[in-house]
Formats: C-alpha cells, structure tokens, sequence
C-alpha cells in the first residue's frame, strides 16, 4: 500500500481557457486541461493522473457548457500516482 505524500485542494477556473474551442470540443479539452494543470503544480507525469468518474460525470454532465470553476482534491501518493475527485 502506497503512502500519501501530499494532499491538496485546488479551484481550477475553465471558463477563459474552453471559450477559444468549439463546443463540442470543450468537454474533452476540460479533461486535458485538468491533467496538464495537475501534473503541472504536482510534477508527475499526466499518464500517472487517475480521475475520479464523479468528476468525468460533471465535467460531461453538459459537453458543450462544462463548468466554468471546478474544485478538486488531489491526492498524491509516494509511488507518483495521483488521485484526482471532487471536493466537498
């Protein structure tokens, strides 16, 4: 069982970023967006990024008008994986 090194609470704003797309490809560059940010500020590699579905579900609740703030909590553990879910 891995340990956890590091635990965090992050608000990602998506709105600026997703208007320059088409609509129908707003909900699947959110999800790329939110990789790239996390391996970004947690220094891991995006393949070692695992979404929670809850967090898919919201993000894909609507493609065309994903949410325009989402907070997340990501949990980093000591073998480089991270853990991404919505926070409360």
């Amino acid at each position: 069982m891995a340990k956890v090194e590091l635990e965090r609470i992050y608000s990602i704003r998506l709105r600026q970023k997703m208007k320059k797309y088409p609509r129908w490809l707003r909900a699947k560059k959110s999800m790329k967006y939110i990789r790239k940010f996390l391996s970004r500020h947690l220094k891991v590699e995006p393949e070692n990024i695992k979404i929670d579905t809850a967090l898919n579900e919201k993000i894909w609740e609507r493609p065309e008008k994903p949410p325009t703030r989402i907070r997340i909590r990501a949990v980093k553990f000591d073998d480089g994986i991270v853990e991404v879910e919505l926070a409360q």
